[in-house]
């Protein structure tokens, strides 16, 4: 009797070991970091930094991280299916407004807490992390009509259309330039990619001769660095402007070899985007939006920010 009370001993106590692992993996925060994109190195990052963030600082939580590969319906599956494995907070970089409105509703409304970082959907939130994109396009174009002395002609090129990145600074942008010398010549959506946008800067090179481009105002520095690529190509790069946003590397790199007039940086919501999250799970409260100072940086100050960004 008492062999066989050991070896039942033994056998619940090997059943404990074995489910222990487990029961403590449920008991972990579940987080899902759904990202519209990782098509350009700002997105990378917001997910690498947030992730490594968690890996290094919170034991108790798992990230479960999806990519939309610039797609919305991919993107709304993906939120469907983190929402199915049964995740505490959506951490979300929405591709575009209106066709991930319904996935973050349906989340809200399944008790999932939900937390927007740089894009916003058209629907209530817990929480938003970001920088302000308007106030950041305007003061781009302020940059502008300051260097170009209040008159010059200018090719935007804009983002994802659809985005809130892109309205708010498109629509900064302009309010800057309203009642100024400087008038838009050309303006298209490039996607945030290099390659887009330099295909449609040798386009309007080709359209516009020299003396007729002043600068270029991109959305973010991949299509600044496609525009100088052009710019640099056809030999007329020394007398355009060109301005980006998001503070990567190579534009700092680009500002000091004076290939770049300024870059703003943009913060990628690393790692306030998973800190928010995480409190948010631990029933902290949290402000509703939380916004991350922008930074300009042109040849006055690029030396300091060399090698700070990513």
């Amino acid at each position: 009797m008492k062999k066989h009370t050991f070896v039942a001993a033994a056998l619940l106590v090997g059943a404990a070991l074995a489910v222990g692992p487990q029961a403590f993996a449920a008991d972990k925060i579940k987080i899902g970091l759904s990202q519209g994109t990782m098509n350009h190195p700002w997105r990378v990052a917001m997910v690498d930094r947030n992730k490594e963030y968690a890996d290094k600082n919170l034991p108790d939580v798992e990230v479960i991280v999806t990519d939309g590969q610039n797609d919305s319906s991919k993107q709304v599956s993906d939120v469907e299916s983190l929402m199915a494995q049964g995740i505490n907070v959506l951490l979300i970089s929405p591709l575009t407004e209106d066709a991930l409105t319904p996935a973050v509703a349906e989340a809200m409304a399944a008790g999932i807490k939900v937390v927007t970082m740089d894009r916003k959907v058209n629907t209530d939130v817990t929480s938003h992390v970001g920088a302000e994109n308007k106030p950041i396009g305007v003061m781009a174009g302020k940059f502008l009509v300051d260097k170009l002395g209040n008159k010059g002609n200018v090719i935007e090129l804009q983002g994802t259309g659809g985005a809130s990145a892109t309205v708010d600074r498109h629509n900064g942008f302009y309010e800057a330039l309203k009642g100024t010398g400087l008038k838009v010549i050309a303006s298209q959506n490039c996607d945030y990619l290099r390659e887009n946008a330099l295909k449609f800067m040798e386009d309007q090179l080709q359209r516009f001769g020299p003396g007729e481009i002043q600068a270029v105002f991109a959305h973010n520095d991949e299509m600044a660095l496609g525009a100088v690529q052009a710019l640099e190509a056809a030999g007329r790069l020394n007398d355009v402007k060109v301005v980006g946003i998001d503070g990567q590397n190579t534009a700092f790199e680009a500002v000091k070899a004076g290939k770049m007039a300024a870059t703003f940086i943009y913060p990628f919501v690393a790692p306030e985007g998973i800190q928010t999250a995480y409190k948010i799970a631990k029933g902290e409260k949290v402000e509703k939006e939380i916004i991350l100072p922008g930074k300009l940086v042109d040849s006055s100050n690029v030396d300091e920010m060399l090698g700070k960004g990513f």
